[in-house]
């Protein structure tokens, strides 16, 4: 079984954190405050922290758990890669815990009833609901990441991307039912790549096109649909350069789903067109 905790928000670096808030904010209609060093974004299920720091950086990800039982089975099967060290900064809840991965990325994990639930305040304008699903890194140790993320933290594979040589060049990991809440990609590089924001309903990505289109802000890529986790989506850019989707209808995994594996070409992240080959 899944650890069954969920994506709270992500805390991203950025050279201009103070351009990186108001994209957000504009793009996804989230409301921005200063608390000390971090800009919060929040709003309507969705969130997002920003601090000054490198670009394509990823500060830390948050998960949630709701259930005790849950937290504790995860607590005993992680014990010896999380620690109580925890980044000093705001939102993270007590008794939270904390892991560095192989690439340096920082997890946090909040048990039940404390605050970990992403932008619970109304957003700044009436937009189609969606709310912090999953993200992305992009990764020159994909095997290594793949099994610290399985065998030590209790993810679960759902599928893997796999080159005409057998290597592994995405894998796509759950920590509930939803097909995913990480993806890695192999690449050429170490980096933050991409968050998604989840609407319930594919029909609601036109509403959020035409808000970008409102708002001068270029789709650069889709509407598609990915192979992996069949969910329908289109992707921005952000002032730094990383991408930030808005997905509908992703798989919904049953307990015992086997992982899948599909072939390393355009068409696996993109049933409809072209794609972003990470590598």
């Amino acid at each position: 079984m899944p650890i069954q905790a969920r994506l709270g928000w992500l805390h991203l670096q950025s050279p201009q954190p103070e351009a990186m808030a108001a994209f957000y904010s504009r793009a996804y209609g989230l409301r921005v405050e200063r608390q000390g060093s971090v800009l919060t974004c929040h709003g309507d299920g969705r969130a997002l922290h920003v601090s000054a720091g490198e670009a394509n950086r990823l500060h830390y990800a948050l998960y949630g758990f709701a259930e005790a039982s849950c937290w504790q089975a995860f607590l005993a099967r992680g014990e010896s890669a999380l620690s109580l060290e925890l980044p000093d900064l705001p939102g993270i809840p007590p008794g939270a815990r904390s892991c560095i991965d192989p690439d340096g990325n920082r997890m946090v994990f909040a048990p039940p009833g404390m605050s970990a639930v992403a932008g619970q305040t109304p957003a700044i304008k009436a937009l189609p609901p969606a709310g912090n699903q999953h993200f992305a890194l992009r990764t020159t140790r994909i095997d290594e990441m793949l099994a610290f993320y399985c065998g030590q933290l209790g993810f679960h594979l759902s599928d893997r991307v796999l080159d005409s040589d057998g290597r592994l060049r995405a894998c796509f990991l759950r920590t509930d039912s939803l097909h995913h809440s990480l993806a890695l990609f192999g690449a050429p590089v170490t980096c933050f790549d991409h968050q998604s924001f989840e609407s319930p309903a594919w029909s609601d990505l036109k509403d959020w096109a035409d808000h970008m289109s409102r708002e001068r802000i270029e789709i650069v890529w889709g509407v598609g649909r990915h192979g992996p986790g069949n969910d329908v989506f289109f992707m921005v850019r952000d002032p730094d350069g990383n991408l930030a989707e808005i997905s509908s209808e992703i798989e919904v995994c049953d307990e015992a789903r086997p992982a899948g594996v599909w072939p390393h070409e355009e068409r696996t992240l993109n049933l409809w067109g072209k794609a972003i080959m990470r590598s």
